[in-house]
């Protein structure tokens, strides 16, 4: 099976100061990849350099299936298929989310779109969000529904999930991992990427990759996420000999 999202050697950081240091990870199309670490690893720093926020530098390659995404601007690289649903999605007043909608349609120009929409509105239960302004009055764990409904109409090749159980009860996280896994298509790669392994335990991710100190220093499956909820990251920087560091972030001025 090809991939769906290739990174080699990713090098990213604010200025001077670099927070991954060389990042090598492959996401084959139809399998969803975690990707777990302490606060300060470089998990958002990763998602950061993907979606090319622009204060982070970022070399080094990614292939979002095949075409190469580092230099390009975000919105070139959405339309490429990269899609991003936030650990804290904002609330958007005076745009609604059919009005949102709508625009999707108009950049995705094709007739299947209303169709997918009619079929994720009712599948999601967003009908009575759907003319509401985007995640304004919502709880969390509808914010990120309303996520996971986009995410189903854009039809992305990639979407990373950006700790994405952030802050929800465990009813929320059970509904927002079940969500997840509907979504898992061939013609899909997800990254998601979380600091607890509780919403792993209501999924079944394919693969489990851990980062530590801006570097993927583990790969594996369901027990990586065990060996961690047991013993927890000290443990496993210890094992490598890895001395503990100070999040880079902090240093910013």
């Amino acid at each position: 099976m090809s991939n769906a999202l290739e990174i080699r050697d990713l090098r990213a950081g604010i200025g001077d100061l670099e927070i991954l240091k060389g990042v090598d990870l492959e996401i084959p199309f139809g399998e969803i990849h975690a990707l777990m670490g302490p606060n300060g690893s470089g998990k958002s720093t990763l998602s950061h350099a993907l979606m090319g926020k622009p204060e982070f530098t970022a070399s080094g390659s990614v292939l979002l299936d095949g075409t190469e995404l580092l230099g390009r601007p975000v919105d070139e690289r959405a339309r490429l298929g990269l899609f991003e649903a936030f650990q804290y999605p904002v609330e958007v007043p005076g745009v609604s989310l059919d009005e949102f909608v709508a625009e999707l349609a108009d950049a995705a120009g094709n007739g299947s779109f209303q169709e997918r929409v009619a079929t994720a509105t009712a599948e999601l239960g967003m009908e009575r969000f759907i003319d509401r302004p985007i995640n304004e009055g919502l709880s969390g764990g509808e914010k990120k529904r309303s996520e996971m409904f986009q995410m189903a109409i854009a039809l992305p090749k990639v979407a990373v999930l950006d700790e994405i159980d952030s802050g929800l009860d465990v009813d929320a996280v059970r509904e927002v991992a079940g969500l997840v896994e509907r979504a898992r298509s061939d013609a899909l790669g997800v990254l998601l990427i979380t600091h607890y392994s509780r919403i792993l335990n209501y999924m079944e991710p394919d693969r489990i990759h851990v980062m530590i100190d801006g570097r993927i220093v583990r790969s594996g499956g369901p027990e990586v996420a065990a060996e961690l909820e047991a013993t927890g990251y000290e443990t496993l920087r210890a094992e490598l000999g890895l001395v503990p560091e100070r999040d880079p972030l902090l240093d910013l001025p």
